[in-house]
C-alpha cells in the first residue's frame, strides 16, 4: 500500500491571480505529479500574486499547517523587480539545498540560454521540501523530468512519506539501503 502524500502547489503570478489570464502552472504541476507518482496525493493548490509576505505566509501554511511533504512553486524566479519567490522561499527555510537550483538551471540551459537568469532555489522547512520551478508548462515538465529522481529520497530524509514513482516517467533514486520492496 502506497503512503498518502500531501503536496502543495503554488503558482505565483500577479496577472493570473487577478484573472487577467488563465493560470497554466498549477495544471502543469498537477498533471506531471499525477503521471509520475504512485502514491495517493492530496493536492493543496494556491494561486497568489508576486508579494513576498503572501508567498512566505503561503509556504509556511502549506508546510506547517497543511502538512505538505513537498511544495512546488511556479513563477517569480527571474530577475524582474516583482520576481520575489526565491527571497520568500529562503526567508522561510530551515536548510538550503543548493544542488536543486544548480540542477534546475543546468536542465533548463539545455533548452534556453536565458536559464542563467533564473534564481530558483530548493529548501527544507521542517519535513517539507520546497522547490521553485519555472513558470511555463513546457519548462515545468523539462525541469521535473531532470531533477525529480532525487526528490523522493530527499523527502524521505527529512521525515516525509516514501514516495514511489512510475519508472516510465521518472525512476526515483535511492541508495540500496533505503529501498523498499515494491508495493502490491
Amino acid at each position: 500500500m502506497h503512503q498518502q502524500a500531501t503536496i502543495g502547489l503554488v503558482s505565483v503570478s500577479d496577472r493570473a491571480s487577478t484573472g487577467a489570464y488563465e493560470d497554466q502552472g498549477l495544471p502543469a504541476l498537477k498533471a506531471w505529479l499525477d503521471a509520475a507518482l504512485l502514491n495517493p496525493i492530496r493536492f493543496v493548490e494556491r494561486l497568489i500574486p508576486d508579494e513576498q509576505p503572501q508567498i512566505e505566509a503561503t509556504l509556511k501554511a502549506l508546510a506547517d499547517t497543511e502538512g505538505c511533504c513537498l511544495v512546488l512553486t511556479t513563477g517569480g524566479t527571474g530577475p524582474a523587480p516583482r520576481d520575489v519567490t526565491p527571497e520568500a522561499t529562503l526567508a522561510v527555510a530551515d536548510k538550503v539545498l543548493p544542488g536543486f537550483g544548480e540542477a534546475m538551471r543546468t536542465v533548463s540551459l539545455k533548452y534556453v540560454p536565458t536559464a542563467i537568469l533564473s534564481r530558483q532555489v530548493g529548501v527544507t522547512r521542517g519535513a517539507c521540501l520546497i522547490l521553485n520551478l519555472p513558470g511555463q508548462p513546457k519548462a515545468i515538465k523539462e525541469t521535473l523530468d531532470g531533477i525529480f529522481a532525487a526528490v523522493p529520497y530527499g523527502v524521505e530524509l527529512i521525515g516525509g512519506p516514501y514516495l514511489e514513482t512510475r519508472e516510465e516517467v521518472v525512476k526515483a533514486f535511492r541508495p540500496k539501503s533505503a529501498q523498499r520492496p515494491a508495493a502490491a
